[in-house]
């Protein structure tokens, strides 16, 4: 009875006998961070960015160093998916180990002590109340008297009638035209309903 194992991916290697060179553009070290790849010889390797996974770069000190075939995922524990993208592609090494030293070693001193942020909860502010809730907050205020029993449609109706001859003599006086309100230079508007007749034919 035989049991099939699934295939999980492959140690990389520092060093293949691949002669494949991959036709996407060489990748240059300097457009990476410098936590994303690792210049000591004993260990050269970058994060590969179409599978974010380390990866060896073989023939650091020749004149085509190239990242070497690998599978995207942790070796031995993913599964046997290969990068076909990031497999073979070249790497321009245009920063030196002192460089990335310096530029590591800065990035660590800027973050290194930095303290954490407390956050402060800004307060809730209260809804604020539509303007027909004012209104009616207000008519409240002024019709609602205290110990008086009347219903509201009452009271309604006495503070309609008590203010109901003013109301009308601002209706009149706003229906009134006030001397020299006519605009200037206008045609005077007819004051006769004009009956137009059609041209004979």
């Amino acid at each position: 009875m035989s049991s099939t194992l699934e295939r999980t991916a492959r140690p990389r290697l520092s060093r293949t006998r691949s002669r494949t060179v991959s036709a996407r553009p060489a990748l240059a070290l300097s457009a990476l961070r410098p936590q994303q790849f690792d210049l000591r010889p004993a260990c050269a390797s970058l994060v590969c960015p179409d599978c974010e996974t380390w990866v060896p770069i073989t023939g650091l000190l020749t004149k085509k160093p190239k990242l070497v075939p690998h599978d995207s995922g942790c070796a031995g524990n993913a599964a046997a998916v290969p990068c076909r993208l990031g497999s073979n592609r070249l790497v321009t090494v245009d920063v030196t180990i002192r460089q990335w030293q310096e530029r590591l070693e800065d990035g660590h001193a800027e973050t290194g002590h930095r303290r954490r942020t407390t956050v402060r909860r800004k307060p809730r502010a209260s809804v604020a109340p539509a303007v027909s809730q004012i209104a009616a907050r207000k008519q409240t205020t002024k019709v609602a008297q205290p110990g008086d029993g009347r219903p509201e449609w009452l009271l309604r109706k006495q503070q309609w009638a008590s203010t109901e001859s003013a109301v009308r003599d601002t209706d009149n006086r706003r229906g009134q035209m006030p001397a020299g309100g006519a605009p200037l230079g206008a045609p005077p508007v007819p004051l006769k309903t004009l009956h137009p007749q059609r041209p004979a034919r």
